[in-house]
C-alpha cells in the first residue's frame, strides 16, 4: 500500500482495518485502510476526505498526527503516527474499574486533547473508550470519526 509493508493487524472497525507499518525511515505508523466496499461510495469518500482534512488540521496535547494519507486512489487510507497502547474499552473489560486517581488523569488529559480539537474547529464525532488509548505515557486520543 503506497510503499508501506502491512506488518501486523492492530485493529479492526465498521469502515476498515489498522495495521502497523513503517515509514521509508522507519518510523511505526498506524495505516488505517477502508473497507474496498466503501471505497467505491462517492459520497463516503468525500466524507474520509472531510476525517482527514480535519485531523490534518489538529494539534495538541495527546493527539495522533496524521503521517501520510491517500483519499483518492484505488483504496483509500490513512496513516497516523503509531501510539502503543492498550484502547480504553479493552483495559475496562480485562481489568474492571480505573482508580479514582487515574480516572482524573484521564479525564483530564482527554479534555486538554479535546481542548485542541474544539480550537481548530473541529469536532470528534466519535470519541468512546475504544478511540482512547492508554500508553505509558499517558491517555491518547485517535480516530476522528467520519
Amino acid at each position: 500500500m503506497a510503499g508501506y509493508r502491512l506488518l501486523a493487524r492492530i485493529g479492526e472497525g465498521g469502515m476498515g482495518s489498522v495495521y502497523l507499518s513503517r515509514t521509508r525511515g522507519n518510523q511505526p505508523v498506524a495505516l488505517k485502510m477502508i473497507r474496498r466496499e466503501y471505497a467505491g461510495d462517492g459520497e463516503f469518500r468525500r466524507r474520509f476526505q472531510q476525517e482527514v482534512r480535519a485531523a490534518q488540521q489538529v494539534r495538541g496535547y495527546h493527539l495522533v498526527p496524521v503521517v501520510d494519507h491517500d483519499t483518492t486512489g484505488e483504496q483509500p487510507w490513512l496513516a497516523s503516527a503509531y501510539v502503543p497502547g492498550v484502547p480504553l474499552d479493552e483495559a475496562l473489560d480485562v481489568h474492571g474499574a480505573l482508580p479514582t486517581p487515574t480516572v482524573l488523569q484521564l479525564v483530564a488529559c482527554v479534555a486538554r486533547a479535546l481542548d485542541a480539537v474544539h480550537a481548530a474547529g473541529v469536532v470528534h464525532r466519535d470519541l468512546k473508550p475504544g478511540n482512547v488509548l492508554l500508553a505509558a505515557d499517558g491517555p491518547w486520543v485517535i480516530d476522528f470519526g467520519i
